[in-house]
């Protein structure tokens, strides 16, 4: 595929690739709803109609990017799974390849990032609920500070039960619980 980069003149593409473009917009949108880099959305789009593993020269070429930008974007993609390195290689290159199937990009994508959000949210809850507790057992602490902080620990016993839950639901994605009988899977 020889997408060049978005916005240029579309004259030297295929009506194919012409066609595609609105497509490959549509994936990078979606991708940039969800937090990822718009331009790392393009080239994940670009990848996924691509019919055969690209080089990173071949991806500077058609996202007209430096290769510092592309390289950190193709580390970005690798990172949330949504592209693969190839064990082989071509000419000495390495060669990457996008996830095709949307719901095993949907789960490595979401498994991946609300784990972290648990991960990060468990480890300052259990740094800061046993001090705020120490806080209201305290016989120093003023009671309109002892209140407040019961009311803190209140506000973070949901936060705990939530993130319980969450991390059912993330380890359920992981293990396909929520997809039942997909299309083209039966």
């Amino acid at each position: 595929m020889k997408q060049t980069a978005f916005g240029g003149d579309n004259q030297h593409l295929s009506p194919r690739e012409q066609l595609l473009r609105p497509m490959i917009d549509a994936i990078a949108q979606t991708m940039d709803l969800y937090g990822a880099n718009y331009s790392f959305g393009q080239l994940y789009g670009i990848m996924f109609f691509e019919d055969k593993p690209m080089t990173l020269e071949e991806m500077k070429q058609v996202m007209n990017m430096s290769k510092s930008n592309m390289s950190y974007g193709v580390r970005s993609l690798i990172a949330s799974r949504m592209v693969t390195r190839l064990d082989e290689k071509r000419e000495r290159k390495e060669l990457y390849v996008a996830e095709t199937d949307f719901f095993q990009a949907f789960k490595n994508f979401f498994s991946l990032k609300l784990q972290r959000e648990i991960d990060v949210m468990q480890e300052a809850m259990s740094t800061v609920m046993p001090e705020l507790q120490a806080l209201t057992q305290a016989a120093d602490t003023p009671e309109e500070e002892r209140q407040a902080c019961l009311r803190d620990l209140d506000k973070l016993q949901h936060a705990v039960e939530y993130y319980a839950w969450l991390q059912r639901f993330v380890s359920g994605l992981e293990e396909g619980e929520f997809f039942g009988r997909l299309p083209g899977r039966e």
